[in-house]
């Protein structure tokens, strides 16, 4: 049993970095062969990079994970140490692409608008890689998971909207054209549309269905690592006869993954079913 376990370890810690490794070629790509050279801010803690690096030659990457570091210590408590953990290593893998390989390689010169397209579909499947496997590029994330522990009653999407909107208009007197909030809108919109193409299809919302034997524990590490409710409903199986919990966690298309991997984390033998759905409205979705 103990090498099996091992075994699933091992074979999981190298899934992670294959999805790292091929999760930030992806995003470096969107960043600096197709945003840099276009002269505009995709929104995001990138975005800032990007500017940085307009107005005083500052390295992308590195500049990216130093204006992460205060993130972190802000959203420590709120996002969970696995996810700081695997976060981290994906920002680095990040920063050496975009500061050490992507530099030496060619870069798209032609048109802005396809450029800001460009970006949109590379960066993400990129993000897709990293939410796949329970990370992220850092930066919004830690911040939405923060505002959204501290005032629940937001929307996780208008406030992630909301954040890159003024990073966005920010490039407006940084780049000195107007056309580089168009383009940045044009990057944010595409991205979003390729992510939850390339995960799930077009549904922006999921709904968790989860059947276990140990519903408070599966609900109260759900909680804990991507603040989101749920609601147990009892059941027995017709077979077994063995009382059961159902679980229902509404959630966003990127944490469905994180939320599977977390209640294998409690019950390996428990059994999942990720729904589409098309709306779903009450705290922290759609209000009417």
């Amino acid at each position: 049993m103990g090498k099996i376990t091992k075994n699933s370890k091992l074979k999981n810690f190298f899934l992670d970095l294959l999805f790292d490794i091929a999760g930030s070629i992806l995003y470096s790509i969107g960043i600096y062969t197709f945003a840099k050279m276009a002269n505009f801010a995709p929104g995001g803690i990138s975005g800032l990079a990007l500017m940085g690096n307009y107005l005083w030659g500052l390295p992308i990457g590195i500049t990216t994970l130093l204006l992460n570091i205060p993130l972190v210590f802000i959203s420590y408590r709120f996002v969970g140490k696995k996810f700081l953990i695997k976060t981290a290593r994906t920002m680095i893998f990040c920063t050496v692409f975009l500061d050490f390989v992507f530099p030496h390689l060619p870069v798209y010169t032609g048109s802005p608008l396809l450029a800001g397209i460009y970006y949109g579909i590379f960066t993400g499947a990129g993000l897709a890689l990293f939410y796949m496997r329970g990370s992220s590029s850092g930066g919004i994330d830690f911040l939405t998971m923060t505002i959204k522990s501290l005032k629940p009653h937001l929307s996780l999407g208008v406030v992630t909207l909301a954040i890159d909107l003024v990073i966005i208009l920010i490039g407006w007197p940084v780049f000195g054209n107007i056309d580089s909030v168009l383009y940045g809108l044009v990057s944010v919109i595409v991205t979003s549309l390729a992510l939850d193409k390339i995960m799930y299809g077009m549904g922006a919302t999921k709904l968790a269905i989860i059947i276990t034997t140990k519903g408070p524990e599966v609900a109260d590490h759900i909680s804990k690592v991507c603040d989101r409710g749920s609601t147990a409903i009892k059941a027995v199986g017709t077979y077994s006869k063995t009382d059961r919990d159902v679980l229902l966690c509404a959630c966003s298309s990127s944490q469905a993954y994180i939320i599977k991997n977390a209640v294998h984390d409690i019950d390996e033998n428990s059994f999942i079913m990720l729904a589409n759905t098309s709306e779903i409205y009450g705290e922290g979705f759609l209000t009417k």
